[in-house]
Protein backbone atom coordinates (compact mmCIF):
# COMPACT_ATOMS: atom_id res chain seq x y z
CA UNK A 1 0.00 0.00 0.00
CA UNK A 2 1.16 3.11 -0.45
CA UNK A 3 1.25 6.46 1.14
CA UNK A 4 -1.00 8.15 -0.73
CA UNK A 5 -3.49 4.95 -0.51
CA UNK A 6 -3.78 4.79 3.52
CA UNK A 7 -3.83 8.50 4.30
CA UNK A 8 -7.04 8.44 1.73
CA UNK A 9 -8.48 5.77 3.65
CA UNK A 10 -8.78 7.59 6.61
CA UNK A 11 -9.60 10.67 4.85
CA UNK A 12 -12.19 10.42 2.54
CA UNK A 13 -14.88 10.12 5.77
CA UNK A 14 -14.13 13.78 5.93
CA UNK A 15 -14.22 14.81 3.10
CA UNK A 16 -17.68 13.06 2.37
CA UNK A 17 -18.81 15.09 5.50
CA UNK A 18 -17.52 17.95 3.57
CA UNK A 19 -15.44 18.64 6.89
CA UNK A 20 -12.19 18.74 5.62
CA UNK A 21 -10.30 19.53 2.52
CA UNK A 22 -11.19 20.56 -1.36
CA UNK A 23 -15.04 19.79 -2.10
CA UNK A 24 -15.50 16.08 -4.07
CA UNK A 25 -12.07 14.91 -3.83
CA UNK A 26 -13.77 11.37 -2.61
CA UNK A 27 -14.04 10.98 -5.76
CA UNK A 28 -10.47 10.04 -6.58
CA UNK A 29 -9.69 9.08 -2.79
CA UNK A 30 -11.72 6.41 -3.83
CA UNK A 31 -10.29 5.19 -6.99
CA UNK A 32 -6.85 5.09 -5.43
CA UNK A 33 -7.89 3.05 -2.58
CA UNK A 34 -9.95 0.56 -5.11
CA UNK A 35 -7.86 -0.12 -7.63
CA UNK A 36 -4.98 2.55 -7.35
CA UNK A 37 -5.81 4.95 -9.79
CA UNK A 38 -6.01 8.52 -9.70
CA UNK A 39 -3.15 9.04 -7.13
CA UNK A 40 -1.52 11.91 -8.34
CA UNK A 41 -4.90 13.50 -8.04
CA UNK A 42 -5.11 12.17 -4.66
CA UNK A 43 -1.91 13.52 -3.34
CA UNK A 44 -2.74 16.74 -4.47
CA UNK A 45 -6.11 17.11 -2.72
CA UNK A 46 -4.59 15.26 0.27
CA UNK A 47 -2.41 18.26 1.28
CA UNK A 48 -5.12 20.79 0.87
CA UNK A 49 -7.12 19.00 3.95
CA UNK A 50 -6.65 22.19 6.14
CA UNK A 51 -5.95 20.17 9.32
CA UNK A 52 -3.40 17.21 7.31
CA UNK A 53 -0.91 19.29 5.85
CA UNK A 54 0.74 20.71 8.97
CA UNK A 55 1.34 17.55 9.73
CA UNK A 56 2.37 15.69 7.21
CA UNK A 57 4.69 18.08 6.23
CA UNK A 58 6.27 18.64 9.80
CA UNK A 59 7.18 14.72 10.14
CA UNK A 60 8.62 14.49 6.85
CA UNK A 61 10.30 17.77 6.86
CA UNK A 62 11.77 16.31 10.26
CA UNK A 63 13.06 12.95 9.32
CA UNK A 64 13.90 14.24 5.30
CA UNK A 65 10.83 12.45 3.67
CA UNK A 66 8.00 13.20 1.87
CA UNK A 67 4.80 13.76 3.27
CA UNK A 68 2.62 11.27 1.79
CA UNK A 69 5.85 8.76 2.64
CA UNK A 70 3.81 5.53 4.02
CA UNK A 71 6.32 5.41 7.14
CA UNK A 72 4.95 9.62 7.54
CA UNK A 73 1.38 8.82 6.79
CA UNK A 74 1.59 6.08 9.01
CA UNK A 75 3.09 7.89 11.70
CA UNK A 76 -0.05 10.80 12.02
CA UNK A 77 -3.12 8.02 11.53
CA UNK A 78 -1.78 4.78 13.21
CA UNK A 79 1.74 5.56 15.05
CA UNK A 80 5.22 4.83 14.55
CA UNK A 81 9.00 5.52 15.41
CA UNK A 82 8.87 9.25 13.62
CA UNK A 83 6.70 10.64 16.37
CA UNK A 84 9.29 10.89 18.81
CA UNK A 85 11.74 13.85 19.97
CA UNK A 86 9.22 16.26 18.59
CA UNK A 87 9.59 19.28 20.66
CA UNK A 88 7.78 22.32 21.51
CA UNK A 89 9.52 24.38 18.69
CA UNK A 90 8.67 21.52 15.90
CA UNK A 91 4.36 22.01 17.20
CA UNK A 92 4.53 25.75 16.76
CA UNK A 93 5.54 25.33 13.63
CA UNK A 94 2.42 23.29 13.18
CA UNK A 95 0.27 25.87 15.16
CA UNK A 96 1.42 28.46 12.58
CA UNK A 97 0.26 26.21 9.51
CA UNK A 98 -3.31 26.20 11.09
CA UNK A 99 -3.26 30.26 11.86
CA UNK A 100 -2.59 30.21 8.00
CA UNK A 101 -5.79 28.18 7.29
CA UNK A 102 -8.27 29.31 10.01
CA UNK A 103 -7.01 28.80 13.15
CA UNK A 104 -7.85 31.93 15.21
CA UNK A 105 -4.74 33.78 16.16
CA UNK A 106 -5.36 33.93 20.00
CA UNK A 107 -6.65 29.96 20.05
CA UNK A 108 -3.07 29.57 18.56
CA UNK A 109 -1.60 31.19 20.84
CA UNK A 110 -3.40 29.89 24.07
CA UNK A 111 -1.96 25.88 22.63
CA UNK A 112 0.92 27.22 22.37
CA UNK A 113 1.59 28.04 25.76
CA UNK A 114 0.51 25.00 27.30
CA UNK A 115 2.60 22.11 24.87
CA UNK A 116 3.76 19.30 26.35
CA UNK A 117 7.49 18.95 26.61
CA UNK A 118 6.98 16.35 23.90
CA UNK A 119 3.94 17.01 21.78
CA UNK A 120 2.77 13.71 19.43
CA UNK A 121 1.89 14.45 16.29
CA UNK A 122 -0.44 12.45 16.10
CA UNK A 123 -4.13 12.72 14.74
CA UNK A 124 -5.17 12.19 18.63
CA UNK A 125 -3.46 14.50 20.26
CA UNK A 126 -4.56 16.87 17.00
CA UNK A 127 -8.31 15.68 18.08
CA UNK A 128 -8.44 16.02 21.76
CA UNK A 129 -5.29 19.32 22.51
CA UNK A 130 -6.45 21.32 19.21
CA UNK A 131 -9.66 20.13 18.94
CA UNK A 132 -12.41 18.61 16.44
CA UNK A 133 -13.03 21.54 13.69
CA UNK A 134 -11.02 23.83 15.59
CA UNK A 135 -9.19 24.58 12.01
CA UNK A 136 -12.40 24.80 9.45
CA UNK A 137 -14.70 25.84 12.35
CA UNK A 138 -17.01 23.13 10.43
CA UNK A 139 -17.03 20.62 13.59
CA UNK A 140 -18.08 21.37 17.06
CA UNK A 141 -15.23 20.42 19.93
CA UNK A 142 -17.37 17.86 21.73
CA UNK A 143 -16.33 14.55 23.67
CA UNK A 144 -18.83 12.96 21.14
CA UNK A 145 -17.30 14.36 18.42
CA UNK A 146 -13.17 13.96 19.74
CA UNK A 147 -14.99 10.03 19.99
CA UNK A 148 -15.87 10.01 16.37
CA UNK A 149 -13.35 11.64 15.02
CA UNK A 150 -9.88 9.92 16.67
CA UNK A 151 -8.29 6.70 14.73
CA UNK A 152 -10.54 4.47 17.08
CA UNK A 153 -9.40 0.46 16.69
CA UNK A 154 -12.43 -1.82 17.14
CA UNK A 155 -12.48 -5.42 16.76
CA UNK A 156 -15.06 -6.83 14.44
CA UNK A 157 -17.30 -9.35 16.27
CA UNK A 158 -19.99 -9.83 13.32
CA UNK A 159 -19.93 -9.53 9.44
CA UNK A 160 -23.16 -9.00 8.21
CA UNK A 161 -23.34 -7.89 4.49
CA UNK A 162 -22.70 -4.31 4.43
CA UNK A 163 -22.23 -4.18 7.77
CA UNK A 164 -19.84 -4.58 10.51
CA UNK A 165 -20.58 -5.01 14.95
CA UNK A 166 -17.32 -4.18 16.67
CA UNK A 167 -16.71 -3.90 20.25
CA UNK A 168 -14.29 -0.54 20.71
CA UNK A 169 -13.85 0.98 23.87
CA UNK A 170 -14.59 5.02 24.07
CA UNK A 171 -13.64 8.36 25.26
CA UNK A 172 -14.73 9.36 28.22
CA UNK A 173 -13.98 11.97 30.98
CA UNK A 174 -12.85 10.46 34.37
CA UNK A 175 -10.27 12.82 36.19
CA UNK A 176 -8.95 13.57 32.46
CA UNK A 177 -9.78 12.28 28.93
CA UNK A 178 -9.58 8.20 29.01
CA UNK A 179 -10.80 5.21 27.78
CA UNK A 180 -13.80 3.99 28.88
CA UNK A 181 -14.39 0.01 29.03
CA UNK A 182 -15.39 -1.96 25.71
CA UNK A 183 -18.77 -1.61 24.16
CA UNK A 184 -19.98 -3.09 21.24
CA UNK A 185 -21.93 -0.72 18.50
CA UNK A 186 -22.45 -1.50 13.92
CA UNK A 187 -20.88 0.71 11.20
CA UNK A 188 -21.48 0.17 7.89
CA UNK A 189 -18.58 -0.74 5.35
CA UNK A 190 -17.68 -0.96 1.76
CA UNK A 191 -16.29 -4.36 0.56
CA UNK A 192 -14.70 -2.72 -2.40
CA UNK A 193 -12.34 -1.07 0.49
CA UNK A 194 -12.51 -3.67 3.23
CA UNK A 195 -12.44 -7.02 0.75
CA UNK A 196 -12.39 -9.71 2.99
CA UNK A 197 -12.47 -8.46 6.62
CA UNK A 198 -13.83 -11.17 8.95
CA UNK A 199 -14.92 -11.85 12.58
CA UNK A 200 -11.72 -11.11 14.62
CA UNK A 201 -10.43 -8.60 12.43
CA UNK A 202 -9.33 -5.61 14.32
CA UNK A 203 -10.35 -2.46 11.93
CA UNK A 204 -9.46 1.41 12.42
CA UNK A 205 -12.00 3.41 12.39
CA UNK A 206 -12.38 7.36 11.44
CA UNK A 207 -15.83 9.21 11.91
CA UNK A 208 -17.85 5.62 11.90
CA UNK A 209 -16.08 4.77 8.89
CA UNK A 210 -13.80 1.34 8.54
CA UNK A 211 -10.57 2.75 6.99
CA UNK A 212 -8.24 -0.13 7.01
CA UNK A 213 -7.97 -3.48 8.76
CA UNK A 214 -5.14 -3.20 11.34
CA UNK A 215 -2.15 -5.64 11.54
CA UNK A 216 -1.52 -6.62 15.40
CA UNK A 217 1.64 -4.78 15.33
CA UNK A 218 -0.02 -1.68 14.01
CA UNK A 219 -3.44 -1.80 16.73
CA UNK A 220 -0.47 -2.37 19.59
CA UNK A 221 0.94 0.73 18.29
CA UNK A 222 -2.31 2.92 17.72
CA UNK A 223 -3.51 1.98 21.30
CA UNK A 224 0.05 3.19 22.76
CA UNK A 225 0.07 6.27 21.33
CA UNK A 226 -3.63 7.05 21.71
CA UNK A 227 -3.54 6.59 25.42
CA UNK A 228 0.02 8.46 25.32
CA UNK A 229 -2.05 11.70 23.63
CA UNK A 230 -4.67 11.15 25.70
CA UNK A 231 -2.20 11.92 28.45
CA UNK A 232 -0.53 14.56 27.26
CA UNK A 233 -3.73 16.44 26.37
CA UNK A 234 -5.39 15.94 29.49
CA UNK A 235 -2.60 17.55 31.31
CA UNK A 236 -2.34 20.28 29.09
CA UNK A 237 -6.37 20.89 28.40
CA UNK A 238 -6.17 21.44 32.64
CA UNK A 239 -3.40 23.98 32.15
CA UNK A 240 -5.96 26.11 29.77
CA UNK A 241 -8.91 25.64 32.18
CA UNK A 242 -10.93 22.87 30.08
CA UNK A 243 -10.63 20.31 31.86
Amino acid sequence: MKGVQLCARFSIATNRLRYCGPEAADRSLYRSIVDGSDLDASAEALLRFEALEPYLSAIADKHGLDPLDYEVVEAYWIGNRLLEDFTREDFRGILDGFRKRGLPRKAAERLEAHLPENPLPHHAFHVTFVGVGAVTGKVATTVENMEKCRPAWARVTRVDGGTLEVEKPSLTIDGGLRLGPAGRSTCEFDPEILPGVTAGDTVALHWGWPALVLETEQATRLAAYTVRALTDSSKALGGLGVL
